[in-house]
């Protein structure tokens, strides 16, 4: 049977899969597995989406101008220079789609976001992989495998899976080594959660560079998962270029409603900061003390290794949670068969998940 085909690299792409979110019995679960906030939204944002449920037969603003004013407003951004779209994800596609061409490079770091590769082979392009050292990207590596094929540099900042940055000197060296026709961008969806003093969320470099893009999302910090609402912060001419192509009412009233309220309630982001500054630090020196390696992380979760040991492995492990009721992050999609990643959850969750993995190590060492 002669079916239609598709263009050239799109059966390449192995699709997404996003974090598990259910057991199959239906059991209650504590979802770790997709680095979701752990206090939720803002109430504020809540009732703004409730209200915004009145006008569901009205378009929604395409432009998203009150949005970007209020991200302006709070971060010191121009308003002008903002896009926002359903998640940043959306807005990582544009980019490759506006930018990149078939047949050309898109350079992303060795264990960055799955996106960046899926983009560019919808694209036609090619994902180029560029090592790692210790799980953490490689300024040097990277521009080594720079050609004049390359369109676009894609850096996580901090990385996900692996809760690694670069610093800001870091940023700046890859941004002043990549030729100016290259873009630059840097996807900062975890920014709010850092608090190294040498970090970066590249928002400076974009301020001052043609070729420098930030990326930003409302589904970790703010909580706004469900509604997919992201934005990126450019210069005039690449937002004038993603103008041509969005989907002219790409972002619901709802989510701009409740992103306006979310990003104007510092109180609220300030509980969820100080949350996570507290369990992230003692999650990984709890599980460090069960003899698991924890990769250093300044996001909301934490790449934990496995001994390569049957029964004690990630598998096993992760096995052992889901049987308790907690979901963890399988890493083989990734290349990291060997790691969980884990959401820094409530103090509850955080606590039953040491408990549960103590026992199944203690219970699997006595072999």
């Amino acid at each position: 049977m002669v079916v239609p085909r598709p263009r050239p690299g799109i059966l390449e792409i192995a699709p997404y899969v996003g974090g598990r979110a259910e057991l199959e019995d239906g059991r209650p679960v504590v979802k770790l597995s997709a680095n979701e906030s752990a206090l939720g939204p803002s109430p504020k944002a809540v009732e703004a989406y409730r209200e915004a449920a009145q006008h569901l037969h009205r378009y929604p603003d395409g432009g998203c101008r009150r949005l970007r004013q209020a991200i302006g407003r709070r971060l010191n951004l121009d308003p002008e220079r903002i896009v926002c779209g359903a998640g940043s994800d959306e807005l990582i596609g544009l980019l490759v789609r506006a930018y990149v061409g078939p047949g050309e490079e898109v350079l992303m770091s060795r264990y960055g976001f799955l996106m960046y590769r899926i983009a560019a082979l919808a694209a036609g392009a090619y994902p180029v992989l560029a090592p790692e050292c210790d799980l953490k990207a490689d300024v040097s590596a990277l521009l080594a495998h720079v050609t004049s094929r390359t369109r676009i540099c894609f850096i996580a900042n901090p990385n996900n899976p692996t809760g690694s940055y670069l610093r800001g000197d870091e940023l700046e060296a890859l941004r002043r080594g990549l030729p100016d026709d290259v873009l630059l961008v840097v996807d900062a969806a975890y920014a709010e959660f850092v608090d190294a003093e040498d970090y970066s969320d590249g928002l400076d470099l974009a301020r001052r560079h043609d070729n420098v893009v930030v990326t930003r999302t409302f589904s970790k910090l703010h909580g706004l998962a469900a509604l997919r609402l992201g934005w990126l912060y450019a210069a005039p001419p690449v937002v004038d270029v993603l103008a041509r192509i969005r989907n002219p009412f790409n972002v619901g009233t709802p989510a701009q409603a409740a992103g306006i309220a979310a990003i104007e309630d510092v109180a609220h982001q300030e509980r969820a900061r100080r949350h996570n500054l507290l369990w992230r630090p003692w999650l990984a020196r709890q599980l460090e003390g069960l003899g698991l390696r924890v990769y250093p992380s300044v996001a909301n979760f934490l790449l934990v290794a496995f001994p390569e040991e049957p029964g004690r492995d990630a598998a096993a492990a992760a096995a052992a949670l889901e049987r308790h009721g907690l979901i963890p992050r399988r890493m083989e999609e990734y290349g990291l068969p060997d790691c969980l990643r884990i959401t820094v959850g409530l103090e509850a969750d955080n606590r039953r998940l040491v408990e549960v993995l103590s026992g199944f190590l203690e219970r699997e060492g006595r072999g």
